[in-house]
């Protein structure tokens, strides 16, 4: 090989991974630090920030448009959620400035009027106010440690070889193996499943703003009707122990679909073992 053809070679192959890297950056999802950024600026400049506090409110529009631009320019650089995390903060330190603007005003109004009942009724507000914003703190203290404590199991079942785990547009997508979780063409889950299933259960139950999507799949084998109705008796013994064991009933539904997505080649064993699967799906409820 002549050192001109090498150098051709090393070009191409450069231009080929620059732009496998451009399209995986492209096509990443908006990290979710930066969607509730996006949410609690909405709401804060919707409120009374809008016209008591513009210039918190304009912090906080400042802050997001730098997570934004980061996102924008690399939807996968890390950096973009530590901007709009902190476009988060803005945006609630905004609103709450601006709500305790409000009781001020409303106390200093009831002082000039000598009105007691305005004084009593802005001081409840006060007390409202810091209730609120300690409520606030609480929560979201045990989202993050919900959100951990999850990440942690996860973590565990895919060192174990247990289960796989991706992040898709529509949530966190857990894979779990259909031999693994039953005997062949059974929907009793085997005593093994139990302990990953349970894990997950424990880690999810904790997420009350999460809901959970239970999703059978089969490979090609067999009829149409019998892999949906397969399918779907399994998704059922899985979403079935699962509200079993902490979660929510009514956060927890489940879907037969037979062999109508393949994630591998149904013409070759392994493939089809692939095929074979249960997916749960951890996904944000949204606000009602």
């Amino acid at each position: 090989m002549t050192d001109m053809t090498f150098r051709a070679r090393v070009a191409v192959g450069s231009i080929v991974l620059a732009s496998s890297l451009f399209g995986a950056c492209a096509s990443a999802p908006p990290p979710k630090e930066l969607i509730d950024a996006r949410a609690a600026y909405t709401r804060s400049s919707s409120g009374k920030a809008r016209t008591l506090n513009p210039a918190g409110l304009h912090e906080a529009k400042v802050a997001l448009d730098k997570a934004e631009a980061s996102y924008n320019s690399d939807p996968g650089n890390e950096a973009t959620a530590d901007f709009a995390y902190l476009a988060l903060r803005r945006s609630e330190r905004a609103e709450l400035e601006a709500r305790t603007a409000d009781w001020q005003h409303r106390r200093d109004a009831a002082v000039n009027n000598a009105n007691q009942a305005q004084v009593k009724a802005a001081q409840n507000t006060q007390t409202e106010l810091v209730s609120a914003k300690q409520q606030l703190e609480a929560e979201r203290s045990a989202r993050i440690a919900a959100e951990t404590r999850t990440k942690d199991v996860l973590n565990q079942l895919v060192a174990a070889n247990a289960a796989a785990v991706k992040e898709e547009p529509r949530g966190t997508v857990i894979s779990l193996s259909g031999g693994v979780l039953f005997a062949s063409g059974k929907a009793e889950l085997l005593p093994g499943a139990q302990a990953s299933l349970g894990q997950i259960a424990q880690a999810v139950s904790a997420q009350k703003d999460k809901r959970v999507l239970v999703e059978g799949h089969t490979d090609s084998r067999g009829t149409e009707p019998s892999n949906l109705a397969l399918s779907k008796a399994r998704a059922d013994s899985v979403a079935t122990y699962l509200a079993s064991h902490g979660v929510a009933a009514d956060r927890v539904t489940s879907a037969g679909l037979g062999s109508s997505r393949p994630v591998a080649d149904n013409g070759t064993p392994e493939g089809r073992a692939n095929n074979r699967r249960v997916e749960i799906v951890i996904q944000t409820m949204e606000a009602k």
